[in-house]
């Protein structure tokens, strides 16, 4: 059994590092100079707000700075926030939109959305959909349309920095980007000859056209993933997608402990799985054998003996490590904390199956006071937060 798991580790992480479309290189990124397009699409910003008093202002101003040639209006959908969230959002140059009350089958965030795309029309070319508690440089939309033009892209997508500055964010938030990564590689989601499609929900490009040919937001319209749900819907439908890393923007969304991170995982990881107790179970099972088994068999050589397997632990372990090392620096991290990438898998183990305990317990995928997904409770009854 030692040899077994400690072979099947170290083959795991071969065909990772050498075979896996090298996403762990993080070299999926908007060039800095770019050619402006001849023309500039017209572009409407929609920004879903539900309760974002402590960031709309910064996201919206800085929305509202974009140093963009083409025309385009910013739209934020409030959606029946109680902080004044709206208020807020009025002080600046972009309308406000009050979200029509949620209905059955239908995510908030896409409901919102929605009532967002009604409001605009028609006639705009392109829709910029980003997220309340994120601000972006003021060349990103100059950035992104000419990304999409040159490459002629349905959709653009970039996973913004997330916060990383407690003890917590710093262990766990690079960890969730790279386990990102590795389930959703960018270089194939950029392949059109790969069905692999991804997206970053906190900033997504779209094309109006490819938008209603994948069906509009109807068609996903009770995901909770929606970001990834919205890529395989565009490239289904024959469009053209990319996703990469961002440089200039940056999410304000803090998570300053463990039971925050651990709420924010637990919303969507047992979605991830489809709802499923075998891939649950497979992925927990992997999690141990890929990222766990090697330190654990290299640190307990004096107790086993077999000095070739603390051997091949260690080259798994020194070789997770050293991929996990672009997205600690992208991070502003040191290399030597990939050693601790074991210690956030099985966090993220424990956080998995705590999302499975939530949908057992019908709690479904929570957010902003709401229950999604087949396992949340009747609307009739009380839910506890």
């Amino acid at each position: 059994m030692l040899t077994a798991l400690t072979v099947i580790s170290l083959a795991a992480w071969i065909y990772l590092i050498f075979f896996h479309h090298g996403f762990w290189r993080s070299d999926q990124r908007l060039p800095a100079l770019f050619t402006p397009p001849a023309i500039w699409p017209s572009v409407a910003v929609l920004i879903p707000a539900r309760n974002e008093a402590p960031s709309i202002a910064a996201c919206v101003g800085a929305l509202c700075a974009q140093d963009y040639k083409g025309s385009f209006k910013v739209f934020v959908i409030d959606d029946a926030s109680t902080d004044g969230t709206g208020d807020i959002a009025r002080t600046f140059s972009c309308e406000v939109i009050s979200a029509p009350p949620l209905q059955v089958g239908w995510t908030g965030k896409l409901s919102a959305l929605n009532a967002g795309l009604a409001r605009v029309g028609q006639d705009v070319d392109f829709i910029w959909l980003t997220d309340a508690d994120i601000v972006h440089a003021p060349e990103t939309l100059s950035r992104l349309m000419a990304k999409a033009q040159a490459d002629q892209r349905d959709l653009v997508s970039l996973m913004v920095k997330l916060r990383c500055v407690t003890f917590w964010e710093r262990l766990l938030v690079p960890a969730f980007v790279f386990f990102f990564q590795m389930l959703y590689p960018f270089r194939a989601a950029n392949d059109d000859g790969s069905t692999m499609a991804a997206a970053a929900g906190g900033c997504v490009l779209l094309r109006r056209r490819a938008l209603e040919r994948a069906g509009s937001l109807a068609a996903i319209r009770g995901e909770v993933i929606d970001d990834c749900a919205l890529a395989r819907a565009v490239k289904q439908s024959g469009g053209k997608i990319w996703l990469g890393l961002a440089d200039a923007s940056h999410s304000l969304r803090e998570a300053p402990d463990l039971e925050t991170l651990w709420s924010m995982v637990r919303r969507t990881a047992f979605t991830q799985l489809r709802h499923s107790v075998v891939v649950l179970a497979g992925t927990l099972t992997a999690l141990g054998v890929f990222f766990l088994w090697p330190p654990l068999v290299a640190l307990t050589h004096p107790w086993h003996g077999h000095g070739w397997l603390a051997l091949a632990g260690l080259l798994a372990w020194g070789g997770m490590a050293a991929i996990y090392s672009p997205t600690l620096r992208n991070f502003g991290l040191s290399p030597w904390q990939g050693l601790l990438l074991p210690v956030a898998a099985a966090l993220y183990a424990a956080m998995t199956f705590s999302s499975g305990v939530s949908h057992w317990r019908h709690r479904g995928a929570q957010w902003k006071g709401r229950y999604y997904g087949p396992s949340a409770a009747p609307r009739n009854l009380p839910k506890s937060p």
